[in-house]
C-alpha cells in the first residue's frame, strides 16, 4: 500500500512539473519571439499635398496605437522615432485626412518616408439666423408692423435730420472704426513725443469759440 501511495505521489508530482514546465515556455517563448522583432529608425517629413513648393506641416502626430508610443513633427515637418516589423503608424492632424503606415519586414535599419496630407475639407449646411423662434413667428411680426409708406415704397420719417444726426452721435464704433481710431491714436502719441504738451483749458481762443456757441444756442432757443 505505502508503495502504491508513493508511486500515485510521484506521478502527481510529475504531472504538476510538466504543466509548470509548458505554462512557463507559453509565456516566455512569445515574449522572446516578440523581442525578436528588428527595431527601426524611422524618419520623415509630413508636407500638404496641394502646396506646389512643398509646404511643411508641423505638429502632426505619428504613433503606433497598439504600443502606446509616438512623436509629432517639429516646424520644418520633421519627425524620428524608433519602431517594430509590423507595426501600424497613425498620421494625424487637425483639418487633414488621417493616414497609415505599415512597417514592412524588408525596411532598412534607418528608414526615411515623405508623407503627404490632404486637406479635409468639409461643406457645412446653410443655416439662416432669425431673431424669432421660427419663420412664422417673423413672418407675422413682419405684418403686423403696418408701416405706412408714400408711393415711392419708402417712408420719409426715416429721412429726418435730427433721427439721423442723433443715429450718428449714439451708434457705436465696429471693429474697423476701433481699430482705425487706436492706429490714429498711436501714431500721434508717436509724433507728439517729443513735443511739449499743451492745455487746451488754458487757450484763450478756446474759451471764445465756447462762450460765442453758447450765445448762439441760447438764441435758437428763445426763438
Amino acid at each position: 500500500m505505502e508503495a502504491g501511495t508513493t508511486i500515485k505521489r510521484n506521478v502527481k508530482f510529475t504531472v504538476f512539473i510538466a504543466g509548470l514546465a509548458l505554462l512557463v515556455c507559453g509565456v516566455i517563448i512569445p515574449g522572446e519571439a516578440q523581442q525578436k522583432k528588428r527595431v527601426i529608425q524611422l524618419s520623415g517629413v509630413v508636407l500638404e499635398e496641394d502646396s506646389v513648393s512643398g509646404q511643411p506641416v508641423p505638429g502632426v502626430h505619428i504613433y503606433v496605437p497598439k504600443a502606446g508610443r509616438g512623436t509629432t513633427t517639429n516646424g520644418m515637418g520633421f519627425f524620428s522615432m524608433p519602431v517594430l516589423e509590423g507595426d501600424e503608424i497613425v498620421i494625424s492632424a487637425v483639418g487633414y485626412d488621417r493616414q497609415n503606415v505599415t512597417v514592412a519586414p524588408d525596411w532598412p535599419e534607418y528608414q526615411t518616408i515623405i508623407v503627404t496630407l490632404t486637406q479635409d475639407t468639409t461643406f457645412l449646411p446653410e443655416v439662416v439666423i432669425f431673431p424669432f423662434p421660427t419663420e412664422e413667428v417673423f413672418k407675422q411680426a413682419v405684418l403686423a408692423m403696418n408701416i405706412p409708406l408714400d408711393n415711392s415704397g419708402i417712408d420719409k420719417r426715416n429721412f429726418n435730420e435730427e433721427l439721423l444726426a442723433l443715429m450718428v452721435k449714439t451708434t457705436p464704433m465696429d471693429g474697423s472704426q476701433n481699430q482705425r481710431y487706436y492706429l490714429d491714436q498711436w501714431a500721434n502719441s508717436a509724433t507728439n513725443k517729443y513735443q511739449p504738451v499743451t492745455n487746451p483749458f488754458l487757450n484763450v481762443f478756446n474759451w471764445a469759440k465756447f462762450f460765442s456757441s453758447l450765445k448762439q444756442n441760447n438764441g435758437k432757443k428763445k426763438k
